[in-house]
Order: structure tokens, then sequence, then C-alpha cells
């Protein structure tokens, strides 16, 4: 029996407000509105946002509760239980912490390692983001 195909389709993050991570991820990494709505019976609004075939699902829902502060770092953020951060590929982690870094973004930081480099950056929610350099897109 062959396995049943399967790929990402989009991560979700919640966020106090849908406007501003809307501008944010588009400013910052080049993402645009695909569409808005409302969950039914739930005060919840809904963004989802894309670029390329990247989607990510922003989330405003009245009176959710903030970040806890241990899961804005990641050296911290994994000994709490569920989602940690998002991440995506890039070719050159240095160039993409630049331009991040012209732009404003919030920038954890950025480090080489024997095998290979990484950057996280924080939304303007505070949601990590990490960024991996992958030698075979440069």
């Amino acid at each position: 029996m062959s396995e049943l195909p399967i790929r990402m389709d989009h991560g979700a993050l919640s966020v106090p407000n849908l406007n501003d991570s809307i501008d944010w991820y588009k400013k910052m990494l080049g993402f645009e509105l695909d569409r808005r709505f409302r969950i039914p019976g739930h005060p919840v609004q809904v963004a989802e946002i894309k670029r390329g075939d990247l989607r990510i699902e922003l989330f405003e829902a009245e009176n959710s509760k903030p970040m806890a502060a241990s899961q804005r770092e990641p050296d911290s953020a994994f000994l709490t239980q569920g989602i940690l951060h998002l991440a995506f590929a890039v070719p050159d982690i240095h160039a993409l912490a630049e331009s991040l870094r012209a732009k404003g973004a919030d920038i954890v930081w950025v480090r080489d390692f024997e095998f290979g480099s990484n950057a996280f950056i924080r939304d303007n929610a505070g949601n990590l983001i990490e960024f991996v350099q992958d030698k075979s897109m440069a």
C-alpha cells in the first residue's frame, strides 16, 4: 500500500491586532493578503496571507490572552508544549538579516553553526520566526 500524499498547507498564529500583523508580514516578508473572514459563532477574525506557495493564517480573537514571555525566546520556547515557531528556508541568512534589520525587524539572533546558519526574529506580536540557510537554494 502506498503512502498517502501529504504536504504542508499553512501555519496559523494568534495575534492581538490583525491589521497590524497583515502590514508587518507585508513589509518584512513580502506576504500579501489573500482573504479575510470571521468564524461564525466565535468572536474571531481571520486573515489568510500568502507569498507564492507559503500561506499563514492570522487569528485575532476578542479577549485572547497575551503570549507568555518564555514563548518569545528561542532558548526557552521549547519548555512550553505547543507550536514553537514557523521556519522558512533562505539562500543567505546574513543577507536576509541585513535586509530585515534595515526594515526595523526585531532580530533575536543570527548564528553560524558547523552544520549551517539560522536566524530568529519576532513578528509584531512576538511570535518567533526562524530562517535556515538552505545551501541548495544558493
